[in-house]
């Protein structure tokens, strides 16, 4: 079993808390072969922000043996951060754990010394403040979430889902993670890269405004779309248009439909025993090698090395 560990600390905030406890925390009979061997680690008498007693019969030294690590969240970014939580942390990552943080779980890490020169988010409030107080970090406010390999961090509150959800696609693919998004009642995928803050002084767009074409499209990946059939299908203009997702989404069309695209053909990676040209196509990619290009780019491997992994660590 993979183990999975939780920090919780004197007046972590509740929500960024509950966000791993309802990812990892239960079991998903139906969904995937394992889950994870969750625990939360906390010493004793810990409460958090919302005055939540915290029993467990894990102590922080747990943190030690664990597959996964994750800190919710900082009690307050101007203090020093608890010495036991950072000594925990430091020792969790010298013996291999995957280390993520949540919002201003970044705070934790930067302490324990494990982001220097590393690139990392944090909730855009507080980026400044990390920036300042840790210089040896290489700070990016302008994204949801960060995956440097071992370290993952994320933006403020609904970021962590996004970066949790991540963290499931990563373990069990983009199937099971879809699948669990369903269960949350949330979008599938939100890149790590996508915007964390759109400026109020732009005229941001209801989502529900896009919502039916994003539809659309999803249905359609397999066809030439073009930022002019977007916008015709939306009965206004392209520049229109790519106004109305910047706003709402803080990227483009096509960079959107290229992720969804990537994600789509990661399912049928996982899912089908599709030759590559067929799932190229039918993702939307067209050729073998614009696929190998795109999905190599975002994934960090190409499309047949990922099936052999994923096949391997599904077994």
């Amino acid at each position: 079993m993979h183990k999975l560990a939780v920090a919780v600390t004197e007046g972590v905030p509740i929500f960024e808390l509950a966000i791993p406890c309802e990812v990892f925390g239960y079991e998903r009979p139906g969904l995937a072969g394992w889950w994870y061997d969750f625990r939360l680690c906390a010493p004793a008498g810990t409460r958090t922000a919302a005055g939540f007693a915290a029993h467990t019969q894990h102590g922080l030294d747990a943190l030690a043996d664990a597959d996964t690590v994750v800190i919710p969240a900082c009690a307050n970014v101007l203090d020093d951060q608890p010495p036991d939580l950072v000594d925990a942390v430091r020792a969790a990552h010298a013996n291999g754990a995957r280390i993520v943080a949540l919002c201003t779980g970044a705070f934790v890490l930067a302490a324990a010394g494990l982001l220097a020169g590393r690139p990392a988010t944090t909730h855009w409030m507080h980026a400044d403040q990390l920036a300042r107080r840790h210089p040896e970090v290489r700070v990016d406010a302008s994204v949801l979430y960060v995956d440097d390999g071992d370290i993952l961090t994320s933006a403020g509150t609904a970021a962590g889902l996004d970066l949790c959800l991540h963290v499931v696609r990563t373990d069990h693919g983009a199937a099971v993670a879809s699948a669990l998004a369903k269960r949350l009642v949330m979008p599938a995928h939100r890149p790590g890269g996508q915007a964390q803050y759109i400026d109020a002084s732009v005229p941001v767009q209801a989502p529900d405004e896009l919502g039916p074409l994003l539809d659309w499209a999803r249905g359609r990946l397999h066809e030439p779309l073009t930022v002019t059939t977007l916008a015709r299908r939306a009965n206004v203009t392209p520049r229109t248009l790519i106004r109305r997702f910047h706003a709402t989404t803080g990227t483009t069309p096509m960079a959107w439909l290229r992720g969804i695209r990537i994600d789509h053909a990661r399912e049928l990676l996982e899912t089908t025993s599709l030759p590559v040209d067929q799932i190229a196509r039918r993702s939307g990619l067209g050729t073998p090698a614009n696929l190998r290009h795109h999905f190599t780019r975002v994934v960090g491997v190409p499309p047949t090395t990922y099936r052999r992994a994923f096949s391997a660590r599904i077994r």
